[in-house]
């Protein structure tokens, strides 16, 4: 597949595609134009207050997630996701029925229980949202799939409340509302139909009807493996933070800006715009697979540009007459908001699309929907929190540009605070960033790294870096077992201490350590860990490869794992190498984003990893090219 959009071809993405874009279209066509409808409307249908009202749809179309999201997790475990799927777009053609029946009655009553059901369909269909790409997809497509599902969901979710919005007030009657969202059910129960069928992980699952009990194990579920809940807690964020924004946008425009409802829909647009280019820009940044490393980079962007938007705003009272979108975009701070939105929205795709491909790849198949309903539970959860901490800011005076910066530096906080309980999200940043601030990597063969299980890599050792390099490339972490001198290079040596390699040193300095080093090995390969080494043992002088010492031999014998030859190509001459007998003495030496390559080959038995046959098998990779 040459790009991410080639998955829109395909029968086992586009039909999925295209039913959750008219599902997400659907709600928020329904929940918009209903706000809409009851905002200049009230007095036709109730005595409660506008503002009352749409705080209470809003309460009424969350409030299934905390209730049914476990029940819906075992539901995508023990069925088969396409059928759910499929019964999930007949519910929402019926929902859309009795949205008809309650416009035809003028039965506030029933448009409320009809919105609550459609906060029940989308509950539904969460879990099999998330949980059915990784049977659909393979691993270098997850990355890609999920950009797509974000940039669409984002997209829908904004035409949807645009056209919602739209037809309230163009319809001669209200009923029309909900003959659309039929129309639109249809369509997605029509897509729904090419799905290919999702096997159930659990088909003897038996259903637990208690959401308390159930929502619990769901998160215990999460909690077995540390980084997917940690990932979960920074998605849950991620909501938070994106929904305070969101729900100010109204606010914002009039009172700060001083526009008028057209600059909340520019607002509105802005910001989804820079979600999607960012989900899309995912896999190009990644190379087509789940790299972490880009999840602090998206934190940054998120803290940067909210405080950055804070300062930006104007420090204005609003024109006695709302400025239209013309007047507005003639003041530069207009812009210099928008640049901040649209890159507050890109980076908040570059933090949430691998967050959202690591859960489904280290999540346990057998329990994933349930992990994603856990997921779900807690976004929502973390959006009625964020809701009631800024209504309680703003009530206690703080203006709404204050609010985004009191919001960007708890995003900073809260950043530090998951990177340092899970150093792999740092580490992979640093990594990732090394990589492709000097030099173009170019990766290949490198699916013969296993995805699970113990493994040993080895590689020539050209540079200071090499470690750093193919930390950055592979798909798992790696515990490299490094020559003490190397390990305490000042910055390097935080990147080694925290992704916890194994300092050695040569027998005749410290037999203590060497041990050390060899028993380590042996506890991380028997743990189904992967572990990396250099058998030359020191970094080349000449650009050659040199004899590989017995050291790897001697790992075996404890461990009998395969081994994965490794070769690394132009490095030699960089700033890292020993050319000329010193290393980091010329800056530059070979500019900016010269090209360096990482290759593997198929994994050696470990009966037949000499170190003689894995010394011409990393020479033969490497080829010519130093």
């Amino acid at each position: 597949m040459s790009s991410q959009f080639g998955l829109l071809k395909t029968r086992r993405f586009a039909p999925f595609f295209a039913t959750q874009f008219l599902g997400a279209f659907n709600d928020n066509l329904f929940k918009n134009a209903l706000v809409v409808l009851l905002t200049f409307q009230a007095a036709q249908w109730t005595a409660l207050r506008p503002e009352v009202l749409a705080n209470l749809a809003a309460g009424i179309f969350i409030l299934p997630f905390f209730l049914f999201s476990a029940t819906a997790g075992q539901l995508a475990d023990k069925y088969d996701k396409a059928l759910l799927a499929r019964l999930v777009k007949l519910l929402e053609a019926a929902i859309m029925a009795l949205a008809a029946v309650g416009f035809g009655l003028h039965s506030l009553a029933v448009l409320l229980a009809a919105l609550f059901l459609l906060g029940c369909h989308s509950t539904l269909f969460g879990p099999v949202k998330y949980a059915i790409l990784p049977q659909h997809l393979h691993p270098d497509e997850l990355v890609g799939g999920n950009a797509l599902i974000e940039a669409g969901t984002f997209v829908a979710i904004l035409i949807g409340t645009l056209a919602g919005g739209l037809l309230a007030g163009a319809v001669a009657h209200p009923a029309w509302i909900a003959v659309g969202g039929l129309g639109v059910a249809v369509a997605g129960y029509l897509t729904s139909r090419g799905i290919p069928t999702a096997p159930p992980p659990e088909p003897g699952l038996v259903i637990n009807p208690n959401p308390l009990t159930e929502t619990w194990r769901n998160i215990k579920f999460a909690r077995e493996n540390r980084t997917v809940f940690l990932s979960i807690l920074g998605i849950s964020w991620f909501w938070l933070y994106g929904a305070l924004f969101l729900a100010q946008f109204p606010a914002y425009a009039k009172n700060v800006l001083g526009g008028a409802e057209s600059a909340v829909t520019l607002l509105l647009a802005t910001f989804t715009v820079g979600i999607g280019i960012g989900s899309l820009l995912c896999e190009r940044m990644s190379g087509k697979r789940v790299e972490i490393g880009l999840v602090p980079f998206g934190s940054i962007g998120l803290t940067v540009f909210g405080l950055d938007l804070a300062w930006a705003s104007p420090e204005m009272l609003p024109a006695a007459a709302p400025l239209g979108l013309g007047a507005l975009l003639a003041h530069a701070w207009t812009w210099h908001v928008l640049v901040d939105l649209l890159l507050l929205g890109m980076f908040g795709g570059f933090f949430i699309v691998p967050l959202y491909a690591l859960v489904q790849l280290r999540s346990a198949p057998a329990h994933r929907a349930r992990i994603i309903a856990g997921n779900n539970i807690l976004n929502a959860l973390f959006m009625v929190v964020g809701a009631l901490g800024a209504a309680g800011l703003l009530g206690a005076g703080l203006s709404i540009p204050m609010l985004f910066a009191v919001g960007a530096v708890i995003n900073a906080l809260v950043a530090i605070y998951i990177y340092g309980l899970v150093p792999e999200f740092l580490l992979r940043f640093i990594a990732w960033l090394l990589i492709h601030a000097a030099y173009r990597l170019d990766k290949r063969g490198l699916d013969n790294i296993p995805l699970e299980g113990p493994a040993v890599l080895v590689c020539n050792h050209v540079s200071f870096v090499d470690a750093v390099v193919i930390m950055g490339a592979s798909p798992r972490p790696v515990r490299f077992i490094m020559d003490h001198r190397i390990f305490k290079v000042p910055v390097l040596s935080y990147v080694f201490r925290h992704s916890r390699a194994i300092p050695i040193a040569p027998a005749r300095e410290d037999a203590a350590m060497m041990e050390r080093a060899f028993r380590a090995a042996a506890e991380a390969l028997a743990a189904g860990e992967l572990v990396g080494i250099f058998p030359e043992g020191k970094i080349t002088e000449t650009g050659e490869i040199q004899a590989f010492r017995p050291g790897i031999g001697r790992i075996l014998e404890r461990c009998p794992v395969p081994v994965v030859p490794m070769a690394l190509q132009g490095l030699w001459g960089s700033f890292f190498s020993r050319i000329e007998g010193r290393a980091m003495k010329k800056p530059f030496r070979r500019g900016w984003f010269s090209s360096i390559t990482l290759l593997a080959d198929a994994p050696i038995p470990a009966a037949e990893a000499t170190p003689e046959r894995l010394q011409a098998a990393v020479t033969r990779l490497r080829g010519d090219r130093l």
